[in-house]
């Protein structure tokens, strides 16, 4: 196991997380529009690579009841201690926390049960050609759970499994990760890009 000076931090109620949460969020960030939250529209998430965890606090904090996986039992130790932190910080905070549920598993054998409304896909992107570029919590998590090399199955039993649309968080320049099917459409960040995969619309099942 890495020692722990070699572990990402993962703070939800201090640093740039709790400082963009203090300002009141970012109700303008393209993953809330590319996940379709809006005004009388908050759908059921799941973020199937949780990672930092930082996209699912960010849908928490819109009022989206998210469910994280992370397959990591490492990573996944060090949300459960951040998410309890977080908590234990703030009413406003709590609240968020309370609307985010972490589970330890394979989003591969999990999405087909859970069958959310949307789900965020966020594998381990291509290495730079330019490693200064990667911030170190991101330089952290890789040396934790490696490469995704399933990233395009994981796609897969996503696109399966959602009932309203799957969002995948990808390189801004990067090659499609899928060659079938094409996004319905794509919203870009300053980095990265949110493809959203509109889903054929599924039955709800009691």
């Amino acid at each position: 196991m890495p020692k722990k000076a070699d572990q990402p931090k993962i703070d939800f109620a201090g640093g740039a997380v709790g400082y963009r949460f203090r300002r009141g969020g970012e109700r303008g960030h393209p993953l809330l529009r590319a996940a379709g939250i809006k005004k009388g529209h908050v759908p059921s998430i799941v973020d199937a690579t949780a990672g930092l965890g930082r996209d699912a606090f960010l849908l928490a904090s819109a009022g989206a009841d998210v469910t994280l996986i992370e397959r990591s039992a490492e990573v996944h130790g060090l949300l459960k201690e951040a998410l309890a932190r977080a908590a234990a910080e703030s009413t406003d905070l709590a609240e968020v926390v309370s609307r985010m549920t972490l589970i330890h598993g394979d989003a591969r054998e999990l999405l087909l049960e859970l069958k959310p409304d949307v789900i965020i896909v966020d594998p381990m992107h291509p290495s730079r050609r330019n490693t200064a570029l990667v911030k170190k919590e991101m330089r952290q998590l890789s040396a934790i759970v490696g490469a995704d090399e399933d990233a395009d199955e994981l796609m897969e039993v996503a696109l399966a499994s959602a009932r309203e649309r799957v969002v995948l968080k990808w390189p801004l320049r990067a090659a499609p990760l899928l060659d079938a099917p094409k996004p319905s459409h794509q919203l870009a960040g300053k980095t990265v890009r949110y493809e959203v995969f509109v889903s054929a619309p599924k039955p709800h099942v009691k």
